[in-house]
Protein backbone atom coordinates (compact mmCIF):
# COMPACT_ATOMS: atom_id res chain seq x y z
CA UNK A 1 0.00 0.00 0.00
CA UNK A 2 1.38 3.37 -1.04
CA UNK A 3 1.04 5.98 1.65
CA UNK A 4 2.55 8.93 3.46
CA UNK A 5 2.31 9.18 7.23
CA UNK A 6 2.86 12.39 9.17
CA UNK A 7 3.87 12.48 12.81
CA UNK A 8 5.28 14.89 15.37
CA UNK A 9 2.36 17.20 15.86
CA UNK A 10 1.10 18.28 19.25
CA UNK A 11 0.44 21.14 21.61
CA UNK A 12 3.21 23.68 22.08
CA UNK A 13 3.44 27.11 23.67
CA UNK A 14 4.09 30.22 21.57
CA UNK A 15 7.78 30.49 20.85
CA UNK A 16 8.24 26.75 21.05
CA UNK A 17 9.38 24.22 18.46
CA UNK A 18 8.16 21.04 16.85
CA UNK A 19 9.58 18.75 14.21
CA UNK A 20 7.16 17.05 11.88
CA UNK A 21 8.03 13.91 9.97
CA UNK A 22 6.58 12.56 6.75
CA UNK A 23 7.41 8.90 6.18
CA UNK A 24 6.65 7.00 3.02
CA UNK A 25 5.73 3.36 2.76
CA UNK A 26 5.21 1.30 -0.33
CA UNK A 27 7.35 3.59 -2.48
CA UNK A 28 10.61 5.46 -2.33
CA UNK A 29 10.69 9.22 -1.93
CA UNK A 30 14.03 9.54 -3.72
CA UNK A 31 12.49 10.55 -7.03
CA UNK A 32 9.90 13.02 -5.81
CA UNK A 33 9.71 16.50 -4.43
CA UNK A 34 7.73 16.68 -1.20
CA UNK A 35 5.42 19.45 -0.06
CA UNK A 36 4.07 20.46 3.31
CA UNK A 37 0.65 22.08 3.46
CA UNK A 38 -1.49 23.21 6.35
CA UNK A 39 -5.13 23.98 6.88
CA UNK A 40 -6.51 25.94 9.80
CA UNK A 41 -10.19 25.80 10.79
CA UNK A 42 -12.28 27.93 8.47
CA UNK A 43 -9.33 28.70 6.19
CA UNK A 44 -8.15 27.44 2.85
CA UNK A 45 -5.29 25.00 2.58
CA UNK A 46 -1.95 26.81 2.42
CA UNK A 47 1.32 25.64 0.92
CA UNK A 48 4.02 25.86 3.58
CA UNK A 49 7.18 24.48 2.03
CA UNK A 50 8.59 22.19 -0.62
CA UNK A 51 11.86 20.34 -1.15
CA UNK A 52 13.19 18.80 -4.36
CA UNK A 53 13.99 15.11 -4.59
CA UNK A 54 17.63 15.42 -3.57
CA UNK A 55 17.14 18.41 -1.33
CA UNK A 56 18.96 20.86 -3.54
CA UNK A 57 16.05 23.24 -3.83
CA UNK A 58 13.61 24.42 -1.17
CA UNK A 59 10.92 27.04 -0.95
CA UNK A 60 8.80 28.50 1.83
CA UNK A 61 5.66 30.52 2.30
CA UNK A 62 6.41 34.08 3.39
CA UNK A 63 4.57 33.43 6.64
CA UNK A 64 7.09 30.79 7.75
CA UNK A 65 10.36 31.99 6.21
CA UNK A 66 13.13 32.17 8.75
CA UNK A 67 11.19 30.03 11.23
CA UNK A 68 10.59 26.72 9.43
CA UNK A 69 13.16 24.47 7.78
CA UNK A 70 12.37 21.59 5.45
CA UNK A 71 14.83 18.74 5.02
CA UNK A 72 14.90 15.13 3.94
CA UNK A 73 16.73 11.90 4.60
CA UNK A 74 16.20 9.69 1.60
CA UNK A 75 17.97 6.80 3.31
CA UNK A 76 15.17 6.87 5.87
CA UNK A 77 12.51 7.63 3.25
CA UNK A 78 11.45 10.58 5.38
CA UNK A 79 10.99 14.33 5.02
CA UNK A 80 11.03 16.69 7.98
CA UNK A 81 9.64 20.10 8.82
CA UNK A 82 11.44 21.81 11.69
CA UNK A 83 9.21 24.53 13.08
CA UNK A 84 10.71 27.11 15.42
CA UNK A 85 9.35 30.28 17.01
CA UNK A 86 5.84 28.94 16.65
CA UNK A 87 2.95 31.36 16.77
CA UNK A 88 -0.75 30.81 17.45
CA UNK A 89 -1.34 31.52 13.76
CA UNK A 90 0.59 28.33 12.94
CA UNK A 91 -2.17 26.25 14.49
CA UNK A 92 -3.46 23.91 11.78
CA UNK A 93 -3.50 20.38 10.49
CA UNK A 94 -0.26 19.81 8.62
CA UNK A 95 -0.16 17.51 5.61
CA UNK A 96 2.65 16.23 3.45
CA UNK A 97 2.18 15.40 -0.20
CA UNK A 98 4.36 13.89 -2.88
CA UNK A 99 4.91 15.78 -6.10
CA UNK A 100 4.71 13.86 -9.37
CA UNK A 101 8.11 15.29 -10.33
CA UNK A 102 11.56 15.55 -8.79
CA UNK A 103 11.12 19.31 -8.58
CA UNK A 104 8.35 21.29 -6.89
CA UNK A 105 5.88 21.43 -9.76
CA UNK A 106 2.73 21.46 -7.67
CA UNK A 107 1.28 18.44 -9.44
CA UNK A 108 0.59 16.16 -6.53
CA UNK A 109 0.06 12.45 -6.14
CA UNK A 110 -0.05 10.98 -2.64
CA UNK A 111 -1.20 12.73 0.52
CA UNK A 112 -0.80 11.90 4.15
CA UNK A 113 -3.62 11.92 6.67
CA UNK A 114 -2.35 15.00 8.51
CA UNK A 115 -1.05 15.81 11.97
CA UNK A 116 -2.49 18.45 14.28
CA UNK A 117 -0.30 21.30 15.47
CA UNK A 118 -1.73 23.56 18.17
CA UNK A 119 0.17 26.60 19.41
CA UNK A 120 -1.38 27.95 22.58
CA UNK A 121 -0.45 29.09 26.06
Amino acid sequence: QLQLVESGGGLVQPGGSLRLSCAASGFTLDYYAIHWFRQAPGKEREGVSCISSRGGSTNYADSVKGRFTISRDNAKNTVYLQMNSLEPEDTAIYYCAADKNWYCSGYLSYWGQGTQVTVSS
